[in-house]
């Protein structure tokens, strides 16, 4: 059995993705969910998948980035079931452009869900994840927690906050002495929507698409983004249930990590040149 069954577990963007693949490898394992998005048109299918499993489930419309939103929430949610286990803050949005040419605006969209929306679901729940006894945390970061790439600041600076935010909630919660097991989790290049989204995105907002936008949103869907998200998921609770308090996902995750340890001043100026030549 499980070391998940019968856990309260949270999991934010579960509409799709890695949220999705949570939720229903979650069910799986018999946990009880509390499933939210800020797209309900996504989030009921994933209840329902989940529902098939066994699995009790919980489901709201919340924007991540709204702090009262997300505390109101977690009262929700600890009235409900009695008592939270778990959260899974895996919301996340990408957006692409130079730091030159971008807007404020861009950026407090970004850090409003990537990283005010892990601190919101942290320090929302974290009361009733202490209380249950045996909690744990999880935040989503990424590769680019620990690898900055060009055209993506406002991507990689919420990531780099979130690996920072976390190993910090570990060391208090160690310092603590709480029965609270805190987990980083960096994922690769796994197949979601996320790239497209990004895409999406900008031009309905009204930004000028170019050719260079269009061939690197193809690189990402055909070449980067390549592990399914239930693989990924499994990945990341096994991690979860073995007390990883980090999991990369994937062998890019991995290999890049190396990099950047074995190069911490070359890994940049080689990966600029890969971009650039895969971008021709």
């Amino acid at each position: 059995m499980s070391s998940l069954s019968g856990k309260v577990c949270v999991v934010t963007g579960a509409g799709s993705g890695i949220g999705r693949a949570l939720a229903e490898n979650l069910a799986a394992r018999g946990a009880r969910l509390a499933l939210s998005d800020v797209g309900e048109a996504g989030l009921q299918p994933t209840a329902d998948r989940a529902r098939a499993k066994g699995a009790e489930v919980h489901t709201a419309r919340v924007d991540v980035s709204d702090r009262a939103a997300v505390t109101a929430y977690a009262d929700a949610v600890a009235t409900h079931f009695g008592v939270v286990h778990q959260i899974y803050n895996n919301a996340g949005v990408a957006h692409s452009n130079s730091i030159l040419e971008s807007e404020y605006e861009e950026y407090e969209r970004v850090f409003g869900v990537n990283l005010w929306g892990v601190i919101h679901g942290t320090k929302a729940f974290l009361p009733h994840v202490i209380a249950s006894g045996d909690g744990h945390v999880i935040n989503v970061s990424s590769l680019n927690g620990y690898l900055a790439q060009p055209d993506m600041s406002h991507y990689c600076t919420t990531k780099f906050a979130v690996r920072g935010f976390t190993e910090t909630l570990r060391a208090e919660m160690l310092q603590a002495g709480h029965r609270v097991g805190v987990t980083v989790v960096h994922p690769g290049g796994i197949k979601t929507n996320i790239a497209t989204a990004a895409f999406e995105e900008a031009k309905a907002s009204g930004k000028e698409v170019t050719p260079a936008d269009e061939e690197r949103r193809r690189l990402y869907n055909e070449k980067l983004l390549k592990m399914d998200p239930a693989q990924a998921a499994e990945i990341i609770l096994s991690g979860v249930e073995a007390g990883r308090s980090r999991v990369l996902v994937g062998t890019d995750a991995k290999a890049v990590d190396l990099l950047v340890r074995l190069l911490p001043v070359r890994h940049a100026t080689l990966f600029a040149a890969l971009q650039k030549r895969m971008l021709k």
